[in-house]
């Protein structure tokens, strides 16, 4: 056999063969073993719990987050998902008293507890003090982040009566004033893009009786 007469192959070709070589291996092997093992059916159960002061049963994906249950299932799509990694607090809502990240929450963790969202606060024809303190300082602009702030702004106060220190409490053996600093940074992990703090800071001095 006559060597000289064969095409020469570089470094790189060689590599490029084994690579593709590979690949078309791989791919064969976990064809085989993706048609060979039954796809696992994820686990669902029922959940029970209150919603803006109704009784609600839904069965759902036991994966499924409480943000997605209310938007997805109930069809309360006020809260929003903004970051769906509980950084920027557009899906606050409140449960059992008590503000939460309803995207980093599942659902089943909820069983009978009570829950509120922004629907379930005030209505257009009866909006809770909150939201027309919101309107009158303009607390808003695109609105996207609107409802987590005013679900997290009620929160906020009814925490700084219930005497719940913050990073900015200087005395935790006392009550912490109802001022804008403990507000402010209470409400920190609500983000608003539009930059409306002071707005929203001014509606929750006015419903809280303090001085902006």
């Amino acid at each position: 056999m006559n060597y000289t007469s064969l095409p020469k192959a570089s470094r790189r070709d060689v590599l490029k063969t084994g690579a593709a070589g590979a690949a078309v291996a791989s791919a064969g092997g976990s064809t085989a073993l993706a048609s060979a093992a039954p796809a696992a059916v994820p686990p669902r159960a029922k959940v029970g719990m209150t919603v803006n002061g109704k009784p609600v049963s839904v069965e759902l994906d036991t994966r499924t987050t409480l943000l997605d249950t209310l938007r997805e299932h109930l069809h309360l799509t006020g809260s929003k998902k903004g970051c769906d990694h509980g950084q920027c607090g557009a899906c606050t809502v409140i449960v059992n008293g008590r503000r939460i990240n309803s995207c980093l929450s599942l659902a089943v963790m909820h069983e009978g507890d009570q829950v509120t969202t922004i629907e379930g606060l005030g209505s257009p024809e009866n909006l809770h003090p909150m939201q027309a303190a919101f309107v009158k300082h303009d607390g808003y602009q695109c609105g996207y982040c609107t409802p987590g702030q005013i679900c997290s702004a009620v929160s906020v106060l009814e925490e700084i009566r219930a005497g719940i220190p913050s990073h900015v409490t200087k005395d935790i053996t006392q009550a912490p004033p109802l001022d804008t600093t403990e507000m402010r940074e209470r409400m920190s992990g609500n983000i608003c893009r539009c930059g409306a703090y002071s707005n929203i800071a001014e509606a929750m001095a006015e419903v809280a009786g303090a001085k902006a």
